[in-house]
């Protein structure tokens, strides 16, 4: 399977499509929330690790809102919004500086726990299709 990065523009919105429920039916919930603690371990020791919480509990929560984000997004209850509200997911990030390159390393990381992941290419590229769009949403500066 060939995970690409589009290339996208600081300040676009390019229309993106949710990922397939098929996803989290075959995950589960406790299988995206091991997909996104797999995901964030990696962050905290990549490049961008400055813009995630530097405690352990922040980080253990900022895992916790993402994996809620994403059940809810691939049609599962709507946590995210009981605990935190609507996503509004570019606003939330606008505190921090997303550039085009944190975009590139946010994005290898999740490659590199998809890869392995024993789950339908179809649906690992539905997952991925949502991830490289959405990132392009967060990006706030070029530099």
């Amino acid at each position: 399977m060939q995970f690409t990065i589009t290339q996208g523009l600081v300040g676009t919105r390019p229309p993106v499509v949710k990922p397939s429920p098929e996803v989290l039916k075959f995950l589960g919930e406790e299988g995206m929330r091991k997909l996104v603690s797999d995901h964030y371990d990696l962050l905290r020791q990549s490049n961008i690790k400055g813009l995630f919480p530097p405690t352990d509990e922040g980080f253990a929560l900022a895992k916790q809102h993402s994996a809620d984000f994403f059940i809810q997004i691939c049609g599962g209850p709507d946590y995210f919004n009981q605990n935190r509200g609507a996503p509004m997911m570019a606003a939330r990030h606008q505190p921090f500086r997303i550039t085009p390159e944190a975009r590139r390393i946010w994005l290898e990381s999740y490659m590199m726990v998809l890869k392995p992941l024993d789950m339908p290419d179809d649906l690992k590229q539905s997952f991925w299709n949502y991830l490289d769009i959405f990132s392009i949403w967060m990006m706030n500066t070029q530099e």
